[in-house]
């Protein structure tokens, strides 16, 4: 299905998305490939049960098969069977900055995925597809660099305390001025750990006696903070306003269960990019919604800040809209200013309150001092306070990589879901094998890529995840291109029916399709 919303006042620019239907035989194949490994999964398992194999996995010692087992035969199943054919497309150390190009230690396996060993060789200059290094701020050398140098000799590494404590720095504080200043915000607070940052503040946002109202594509950190506050969860359709609206009037129309007494709070949680779907949130008509029902709305910015809009302030900047209508601005530093971390922006009554109340502020030690010194200098970078335009200038050159790779992408006849402008590109490969085939593939081409399966998508969505940056070249872009449609080729990837026709003169931004026989 493509989208291409337009709607009224709400947006101020065209907003095109792409989810095309896996075809029906795709579907069929893939359910048959995992059909088929789960039958040989059961054969092995029996064959491991009579000692017929060897059997690897962790089980019960013989004295404590009365016990309450610790490991779960089933629940394994997967991890065991299925994961471990592929287990090497992931977890594979580099021993480089994270840049462009990386580094890669090799190891090699000779049990089948139960154990690697290290050759001692290191693969050199692996064009890097796969890292969330959206505007280039991952390097060993630069501004960056010499700030977080200067201020390691000055500082230290750690605190060793907590911001409640003895762990304030001035440092601390020239942040969350920075940062609330670079959001448009009345205050801001910066944190340790992204994660934390939803999972340890929803709970201190809401509690028993009120709603929250989640995207189901939600990230793992949304879930948990939702799950630890305590407060009623109900889930909408993926970017679906139709759903979230039916939410909030029944909230409102029919209160809490039992008691029919009215929510405290209704809470909506939604991503600026949803890092799986490379999708962007329909930000301005969430916040009409949330104006209509007088609810609050969280938005986590962890994958749009820095990579969307014409200065790079995100998914609000993105649409046009202001920050004010936004109750919760979380994002993190980890992504697009090459650092750790993350922060809440808001009112200052709002941040005032999580500085007593957040778990993360209160227990959690505070921000590296050099790491603290990273994304100041890169995000006075991308505001233009360091007296260049190269902020300016990566932010505008992702923009371009991201639209060049996605339409070269489509033209190719691959599947391709997600946003026109969102950097996550996320490439469909559907069955089981092709998921370790792809990942392989482009390995000995020199490509590192992310390859992405069950559980965390689902089970007929297998992908393959890949990251644009600032600091990839049009050279590199096109030979990852050039890998990419050649391992399309060899291990027939090219699903879509709607491909993309090359016109050199086609205005830039429209779009034309043809249909392909199937």
């Amino acid at each position: 299905i493509n989208h291409i919303v337009h709607n009224g006042g709400l947006y101020k620019r065209p907003f095109n998305e792409a989810f095309e239907e896996t075809p029906m035989l795709v579907a069929v194949l893939t359910y048959v490939g995992y059909g088929v490994l789960t039958l040989f999964g059961y054969l092995r398992d029996f064959m491991r049960q009579w000692k017929i194999e060897k059997c690897q996995n962790a089980t019960e010692r013989e004295e404590q098969k009365d016990f309450v087992p610790l490991y779960q035969d089933f629940e394994n199943f997967y991890n065991r069977n299925l994961y471990m054919r592929i287990r090497d497309s992931w977890n594979r150390p580099i021993c480089s900055v994270p840049g462009a190009k990386v580094d890669m230690m090799e190891r090699v396996s000779h049990d089948y995925n139960w154990t690697f060993t290290y050759t001692g060789r290191v693969v050199k200059d692996i064009i890097n597809m796969g890292s969330y290094n959206y505007l280039g701020f991952a390097q060993k050398a630069g501004t960056c660099q010499e700030a977080a140098a200067k201020v390691l000799s000055h500082y230290g590494a750690g605190v060793c305390s907590t911001r409640q404590e003895m762990g304030n720095l001035d440092k601390h504080e020239e942040l969350e001025k920075l940062v609330a200043r670079f959001l448009g915000v009345e205050s801001a607070m910066a944190y340790g750990m992204g994660f934390a940052t939803n999972s340890m503040n929803i709970p201190a946002l809401v509690g028993k006696g009120c709603l929250i109202l989640s995207d189901e594509l939600n990230h793992a950190s949304l879930v948990l903070g939702a799950r630890l506050s305590g407060a009623t969860i109900r889930i909408f359709k993926h970017n679906n306003m139709q759903s979230l609206e039916k939410l909030l009037k029944d909230a409102i129309v029919h209160g809490q269960p039992r008691t029919r007494r009215p929510w405290k709070k209704i809470l909506i949680l939604v991503e600026g990019i949803y890092s799986m779907e490379g999708s962007i949130v329909r930000l301005p008509e969430v916040i009409a919604l949330k104006k209509k029902y007088k609810s609050y709305l969280y938005l986590d910015e962890a994958h749009s800040i820095g990579a969307l809009g014409p200065s790079g302030r995100g998914v609000v900047e993105y649409f046009g809209l202001s920050p004010e209508d936004v109750d919760v601005m979380m994002g993190t530093f980890t992504k697009s200013f090459g650092a750790a971390g993350g922060y809440i922006g808001g009112k200052k009554e709002l941040i005032d309150y999580l500085r007593t109340y957040s778990h993360s502020a209160v227990y959690a030690t505070s921000l590296s001092p050099p790491v603290v010194e990273q994304i100041i200098t890169s995000m006075k970078c991308i505001m233009g306070e360091d007296g260049t335009t190269v902020g300016k200038a990566r932010v505008q050159q992702l923009a371009e990589n991201t639209r060049y790779f996605r339409r070269r992408l489509k033209e190719m006849g691959f599947i391709i879901y997600g946003n026109e402008d969102s950097p996550v590109v996320p490439l469909m490969l559907y069955m089981p094998a092709k998921i370790g085939a792809f990942g392989r593939e482009m390995l000995k081409r020199n490509i590192g890529v992310v390859v992405v399966g069950f559980p965390a998508t689902p089970i007929i969505e297998s992908r393959a995840r890949f990251c644009l940056s600032a600091a990839h070249t049009k050279e590199m872009l096109d030979t990852a291109l050039k890998e990419i449609n050649e391992v399309g080729d060899l291990l027939q990837l090219k699903y879509s029916r709607h491909r993309l026709v090359p016109l050199l003169d086609r205005p830039f931004d429209e779009t034309t399709y043809e249909e392909t026989e199937d």
